[in-house]
């Protein structure tokens, strides 16, 4: 294990509307903000999209586990901005609810909101990290500068 250490320097307060694609609003916000490292906490509805529960099989490189989601879900999760040199990395975990039915994964792709979701924003300062394109998983892993 490797860790850094820093602390909050800003916290912001999101609101997504209907129809919003959640990577890419975080994305948006995080470029604008020149947010560099953060932690954020949500909750509200997903209408639709794609989230990976997991791997086919526990091997390396993985194999994602694809589930497309539609119809709307209660949504609430956690997510992490690191910036590097291509931008913002949004890496965004939720658990979903709708009826009866239960989904809990990586959010991917272009999900979209239903009517809200709301998150707040802890900006970190002073840790020396990043996430870049890890070749033997294939993965973008957090790296500890």
């Amino acid at each position: 294990m490797r860790y850094t250490k820093g602390s909050v320097k800003r916290i912001f307060i999101l609101k997504f509307d209907d129809g919003d694609v959640m990577i890419d609003e975080i994305s948006k916000f995080a470029s604008k903000e020149k947010i560099e490292t953060a932690v954020f906490v949500f909750l509200g509805a997903l209408k639709k999209g794609d989230i990976v529960t997991g791997p086919k099989k526990p091997i390396i490189p993985p194999e994602p586990n694809w589930k497309k989601f539609t119809n709307a879900w209660e949504a609430m999760g956690v997510g992490t901005i690191f910036t590097n040199r291509s931008g913002p990395q949004i890496h965004i975990h939720t658990s979903m609810g709708q009826k009866d039915k239960v989904l809990t994964g990586c959010v991917r792709k272009r999900s979209s909101v239903f009517l809200v979701i709301e998150a707040v924003v802890f900006e970190i300062t002073g840790a020396k990290a990043s996430k870049d394109l890890d070749p033997k998983t294939g993965l973008n892993i957090l790296k500890i500068l």
